[in-house]
């Protein structure tokens, strides 16, 4: 068994919007904004995943800035990282910016939040500029409101490369409809819950477990709303995986608390 390393905090969003039917008219599917990661890339690369990754020094500078974000009070410092993170690495990743003109309670409009995507999304890539900079350049709050705590899961031990990460539910700012880097990642759809569930049985998604577990049980929620009102009501539950090597490939073994409709799973052979 591979070395056990320490795990790295980490944080994704789930980005959702009501589905479009054919005529144009909502229908009673939830969409979320998933990419593909590139080949190359170490982990889950060729995975289709929501946007997120790791929390950095530079979301502990913002911390220190509480002008620079709303919505945090209460919140510990760790709570915080996790939710900056996931802002900052959602915008890196999509382009979309859940944030709000300073004073303003709406969203940054699709217009703006393009305007500084395509100004500072590269050069934040490359790390020729922080996050903080483009925050208070812009007279920008991160909207930390709008995250909804939605799961918890550490990477099992006995993994050579894990990470302890928060997966946050928010609505999508109306019209800001994302767009992957071409870095990290090489594609990126709005797609309801079941069709990536469907899509990850048939073979035409790679969908790492716990992106599979997730996607479940929100294609039970009709409605962002429902979703977002749903997630509010949850009491989360922390998900490490226990891995036990079976003749077909490995099994896995999560707290039927975590509201998973499961707690034993056969999930093949495991990269």
């Amino acid at each position: 068994m591979p070395e056990t390393s320490a795990s790295r905090p980490a944080s994704t969003i789930l980005l959702l919007r009501d589905g479009t039917g054919v005529d144009g008219k909502s229908c009673a599917e939830v969409e979320v904004f998933m990419m593909v990661r590139h080949h190359q890339i170490e982990f889950n690369s060729g995975a289709l995943v929501f946007p997120g990754g790791s929390v950095d020094a530079g979301d502990k500078e913002i911390i220190a800035r509480p002008a620079l974000y709303a919505g945090g009070e209460g919140l510990s410092e760790s709570d915080l990282g996790f939710r900056i993170a996931a802002i900052r690495e959602t915008f890196e990743e999509s382009g979309i910016l859940l944030a709000r003109e300073k004073g303003s309670s709406a969203p940054v409009d699709a217009k703006r939040a393009g305007a500084i995507a395509d100004a500072h999304r590269v050069a934040l890539n490359e790390h020729k500029i922080s996050f903080l900079s483009i925050l208070s350049d812009n007279s920008l709050q991160l909207a930390l409101d709008a995250l909804v705590p939605y799961a918890h899961w550490i990477t099992p031990e006995g993994m050579p490369k894990r990470f302890d990460t928060w997966f946050f539910l928010a609505a999508a700012p109306p019209d800001q409809l994302g767009a992957h880097d071409g870095r990290e990642s090489t594609d990126s759809i709005w797609v309801s819950p079941r069709e990536a569930v469907e899509g990850g049985e048939s073979g035409r998604f790679k969908l790492p477990f716990p992106t599979t577990r997730n996607l479940i049980r929100l294609a039970k929620q009709p409605t962002v709303t429902s979703a977002l009102d749903h997630a509010r009501g949850m009491s989360i539950v922390t998900v490490m995986p226990v891995m036990t090597k079976t003749e077909t490939g490995r099994q896995l073994r999560i707290p039927r608390e975590a509201g998973y409709d499961g707690e034993v799973f056969e999930v093949g052979a495991l990269g």
